[in-house]
């Protein structure tokens, strides 16, 4: 088998790259997207006999480490994440692309779309994403029939939307919207449910073909372990054969069950709630040791986001301090920008909620939390930030 680079344009002539991505699922020629406006893959030498039989997709992941790697993807587990994703939202039907589509979510828009047979509309977003931009292409996809419209999005998009009665508007006219890639404050969330948006708040990684559990909830193709040390781990069809060329790491990330079950380890840490739900605590590397105890950032950013009025969003980190090892520190976006918390505010807020070493001993208010890619929030901009308050 051989793998065929294959460059994604932006905006609307993605489509451009149906007939590949068609070609991929039905075994005739296996892709690698990137997008067309970068350098095509530098790929390690590697032997087509480690490439799964109906291989279909590598697609581009970096996970934490920032490490590029590409996950072998199959025409099998692409499809089946594409079927269980119309089950769950009641039936296929008409997407809006409004991600770049040699990202898995992206990829997968386009996926769920073959195999509706339908054609999606594309969010020209090469000038930036704007409410007005969103709106005038959810028009487009409502005018192209009756049925189920879907999009799929992440947080920053969703903020972007809710701000704007115009964005609003549009976001009511979807059957469902799929958002991903990062956390989704609760205030967002919450906005959201009272604005009467079908939201759906989706896990998943590239290794699994994106989002695999659905508000907590696993999809049905989709298994779920947290081991010993409360990592997530994922189960099921979806999951990747692997990393390309990389036989290694594939080790250290993937198991194969008795049963033939494939599993990939995540650098989520994670647990169940009560109504068996999963909940995403946070990276296994972005743990916190202060004064000998190991804080999760995820377990701090929820609960700032729920217990200290006003705020939209928050992302923690430990920063190095000679009493205590690492402080934890927070950087929060605020409902109102023109409004202001203190790190006083914060810790009184959190008293008794959380243990004490947990409570950020530095809060500083950014006008938005910087980004690293598609919803994924960048910690060494924030880290500077906070060094810089």
């Amino acid at each position: 088998m051989t793998l065929l680079p294959l460059p994604v344009p932006a905006g609307p002539t993605a489509l451009s790259i149906l007939p590949a991505l068609q070609d991929a699922l039905a075994g005739r020629a296996a892709v690698i997207p990137y997008a067309a406006d970068g350098a095509p893959p530098v790929i390690a030498p590697y032997d087509p006999a480690d490439l799964p039989d109906d291989l279909a997709v590598a697609v581009g992941t970096s996970g934490s480490t920032g490490r590029p790697k590409r996950a072998m993807l199959t025409a099998e587990a692409l499809t089946a994440s594409a079927d269980a994703t119309h089950e769950v939202l009641g039936g296929p039907g008409s997407w809006l692309l409004a991600m770049p589509a040699h990202h898995v979510a992206g990829l997968q828009v386009l996926v769920r779309s073959l195999r509706a047979g339908t054609t999606p509309v594309v969010l020209d977003g090469r000038d930036g994403f704007t409410a007005a931009g969103f709106a005038r292409a959810a028009a487009r996809l409502a005018d192209a029939g009756t049925g189920r419209r879907y999009t799929a999005l992440v947080p920053t998009q969703l903020g972007r939307l809710l701000a704007d009665h115009v964005g609003r508007a549009a976001l009511r006219g979807f059957d469902g919207v799929l958002v991903g890639g990062s956390a989704t404050p609760k205030a967002m969330h919450t906005q959201a449910r009272d604005a009467g948006i079908a939201l759906r708040l989706t896990y998943g990684v590239s290794e699994t073909v994106g989002g695999c559990v659905y508000d907590g909830v696993p999809l049905p193709i989709t298994r779920i372990h947290i081991d010993n040390d409360r990592h997530v781990v994922l189960g099921g069809v979806m999951v990747a054969h692997g990393y390309l060329a990389d036989p290694t790491l594939t080790a250290d990330a993937f198991t194969v069950d008795p049963e033939g079950v494939r599993w990939f380890r995540t650098d989520d840490l994670g647990h169940f709630d009560d109504d068996e739900r999963l909940v995403i605590d946070g990276r296994a590397d972005d743990v916190i040791t202060t004064g000998g105890l190991k804080i999760t950032p995820g377990v701090v950013e929820d609960a700032i986001a729920r217990h200290v009025p006003g705020v939209l969003d928050a992302i923690v980190i430990g920063l190095p301090d000679a009493e205590w090892g690492e402080a934890v520190c927070a950087a929060v976006t605020l409902l109102d920008p023109t409004a202001h918390v203190t790190t006083r505010d914060v810790r009184d807020a959190l008293r008794g909620i959380l243990p004490d070493a947990a409570l950020p001993r530095r809060v500083v208010t950014l006008p938005t939390i910087p980004q690293l890619g598609p919803g994924k929030p960048d910690r060494a901009a924030v880290r500077l930030a906070l060094h810089g308050s």
